[in-house]
């Protein structure tokens, strides 16, 4: 019997068959989940006792539509978890996580089913599929084969237990950084707050007004944290901040991390090894376009040894600064990068984010985002408020092809609360494919934590969160145009040093007159930003550039070297972390500071032995968009092109197959060393 309360369970006239949030409950979660595993039983069933002999219908694409109901709730609370989560949400998940796990386990060590598979993988004739239909078939394959199809009972078993343990872990890391992040305050009087811009002083009196306290609080949200950092004159809270944040998991408390992560690289390394492979890094970029450790550390290596020389420069460069209004004996630690470098931007560019801010009043912003997407592809975006939404702060648009075809919902969650996590990102509720019904439209969103609107001025962007708007959009699009026929290949199903393509190649844009003119306007006056200002902005966009990319190399060095062990971890993460990235490091590096504990994006995201993935898709972005630059920046043909051979192709083909078809060639560092100025060895100043 159906439950009629479940919105999981029911069928609802919303528009565009978008979820009803509105109605949802955790207690809904776990019916549908069991019912979706039940349903999803019965299909594998179906298929396997078929008296057919096997095929690509009835074995591959069965099995790609089964698990209907499951994908849909497990997706909703996956996503809830970061967006909109709270403890009963949690608790669910907690419950929730080792049944997902198992069913998932015995689908993909099913003999019977494997044996199915196989069956039509080494007798179907691969020249009558299409190349959609091969790559679902060889993923198919491949997706069984790295989840221990093959394996003995004994090692299945192992495999099994494994990938319990691997889920259970990875969101207990994630609940233990939301909560930690969520603990943390630092109240200030008024003499305190000495050097920083009205903006921030006016949200951090709300975040106290918010938390029922007088004053003012400063959080570890990023819209809070970094103004702090970047203006505040007292030096020892700047320190007291910079700790907390990055002592985040560290502590003698419920949601320290230290031991969590020894776990979940040792359950990756075992389940690696379980499968034949000797790293975790080896089993990851065996589906990347990277392909080996030995490339992704070819990579890491040549932008470190480009980029280094002119870091040390830019420091230097501070560093002189600092000195000179602190005395020459000044030493410049972590918690004055920030503060100083807003200075001497400020000296040698006149320009300070706060400047900014009354340009890119966030209605403005979204208007020049999605007029970019208009003027490029020529699609629309209206706003359509009968869509239900699961936090009365997400907007629901629905976006229109040029032709007026409806292609996609698009949500969008702009700013910081207790029940989100921190960051910014992009994620499907819906995936896109194509059935005897027609095209199945996909429901994507865009998650961000920007700075809120004040008691008496709207939501001001910093032009970093212009730019953060722009990368996540980015992979909006990659959603939006989706156009296969299986969900498993749709939008941004690809291979995960690809996925940053679509969003970083938006990013470019930020710094372009042309962009900018369309849409930055004082929210007061109406007047359009300055052409000074504008080309303020471009002198200023390699502004520590150097610095910043070392910065991200670290992040890929100690991915890299969590991930390419042989041998579990038993030892120090501080002790280990600071020997993995200490060639990257020019400023001193603070003995009780940690990032493991709370480099989500590894431990508990799907970049695990793939951070390297921005560099490599930054290689790609500046090549793309040189493109773009040569032929006009609004070039029709251009978008076109990179919709047809990109964004529409989702997982359908190898990545470098259809770079290519959009490029003409493969890509080099060349562009990417050009836009950001970099000089190398061999080259004159």
């Amino acid at each position: 019997m159906t439950d009629i309360t479940n919105p999981f369970l029911t069928v609802h006239h919303t528009p565009h068959q978008t979820f009803p949030f509105h109605l949802l409950e955790a207690g809904h979660y776990e019916p549908a989940i069991r019912k979706g595993i039940e349903e999803q039983n019965k299909e594998i069933d179906a298929i396997i006792n078929n008296p057919e002999p096997a095929n690509f219908q009835n074995t591959i694409v069965a099995l790609e539509k089964s698990g209907s109901l499951l994908g849909k709730a497990s997706t909703l609370l996956g996503n809830l978890l970061s967006a909109e989560t709270n403890d009963e949400l949690q608790a669910v998940a907690e419950k929730m996580m080792p049944l997902l796990t198992e069913h998932s386990n015995n689908i993909t060590l099913n003999e019977k089913l494997f044996a199915r598979i196989k069956e039509v993988y080494d007798n179907v004739d691969k020249a009558m599929l299409s190349v959609e239909e091969n790559m679902l078939l060889e993923q198919t394959k491949r997706s069984f084969i790295r989840c221990g199809a093959n394996l003995s009972e004994k090692d299945k078993e192992e495999f099994r237990k494994t990938s319990a343990e691997l889920s259970l872990n990875t969101l207990k890391f994630s609940q233990n950084l939301l909560k930690e992040k969520n603990a943390y305050e630092l109240a200030l009087t008024e003499e305190q707050l000495e050097g920083l811009p009205e903006s921030a002083i006016s949200a951090y009196a709300q975040t106290a007004q918010e938390k029922g306290k007088e004053g003012y609080i400063v959080t570890l949200q990023a819209p809070s944290y970094v103004p702090f950092m970047k203006y505040a004159k007292n030096r020892e809270l700047r320190k007291e901040l910079y700790m907390a944040y990055n002592t985040q998991c560290t502590h003698d408390n419920e949601f320290n991390n230290l031991e969590i992560v020894k776990t979940l690289v040792n359950l990756r390394l075992k389940r690696a090894q379980l499968l034949g492979f000797s790293t975790a890094a080896d089993y990851v970029l065996k589906e990347r376009m990277a392909e080996s450790s030995e490339n992704v550390y070819q990579l890491l290596n040549q932008l470190l040894e480009a980029y280094t020389p002119t870091a040390r420069q830019e420091v230097e460069e501070v560093k002189a600064l600092a000195q000179e209004e602190e005395g020459k004996d000044f030493e410049l630690m972590p918690w004055d990068w920030a503060y100083y470098s807003e200075k001497l931007k400020e000296k040698k560019y006149s320009l300070n984010e706060e400047e900014l801010r009354p340009y890119f009043e966030l209605s403005q912003v979204i208007e020049g985002v999605f007029g970019l997407a208009t003027r490029l592809y020529g699609i629309t975006f209206k706003e359509n408020k009968d869509i239900p939404v699961y936090h009365p702060d997400v907007k629901a648009y629905e976006v229109f092809d040029k032709d007026e075809r409806f292609l996609a919902v698009l949500y969008a969650d702009f700013y910081p609360r207790a029940s989100k996590r921190s960051g910014a990102w992009m994620t499907s509720y819906k995936e896109q494919w194509k059935d005897e019904e027609g095209d199945s439209r996909p429901h994507v969103s865009v998650t961000m934590n920007f700075t809120k609107p004040s008691a008496d001025k709207p939501a001001l962007l910093t032009f970093s969160e212009v730019n953060t708007f722009l990368h996540e959009f980015g992979h909006a699009l990659h959603g939006v145009f989706a156009d296969t026929t299986y969900q498993s290949l749709s939008g941004t199903n690809v291979y995960w040093d690809f996925v940053e393509l679509p969003s970083q190649i938006m990013e470019n844009f930020a710094i372009e007159k042309e962009f900018l003119n369309t849409f930055a306007k004082h929210y007061q006056t109406g007047e359009a930003i300055p052409d000074e200002l504008i080309q303020r902005i471009v002198d200023s966009s390699n502004f520590n550039v150097a610095y910043a990319c070392l910065r991200q190399l670290s992040f890929g060095l100690l991915d890299m070297a969590w991930y390419t062990r042989t041998e579990p971890f038993e030892d120090d993460v501080r002790t280990y972390e600071k020997e993995a990235w200490k060639q990257t490091q020019i400023l001193p590096d603070i003995a009780d500071t940690c990032m493991s504990v709370q480099f989500s994006h590894i431990m508990a995201g799907g970049y695990a032995a793939g951070y390297y993935s921005y560099k490599w898709a930054e290689v790609l972005d500046a090549d793309a968009f040189s493109l773009f630059k040569e032929k006009g920046i609004f070039n029709t043909e251009t978008a076109n092109s990179f919709r047809k051979n990109v964004l529409s192709k989702g997982g359908t083909e190898h990545p470098m197959t259809l770079y290519k078809r959009f490029r003409g060639k493969e890509p080099s560092i060349d562009a990417l060393l050009k836009r950001n100025g970099i000089i190398t060895k061999g080259e004159q100043p």
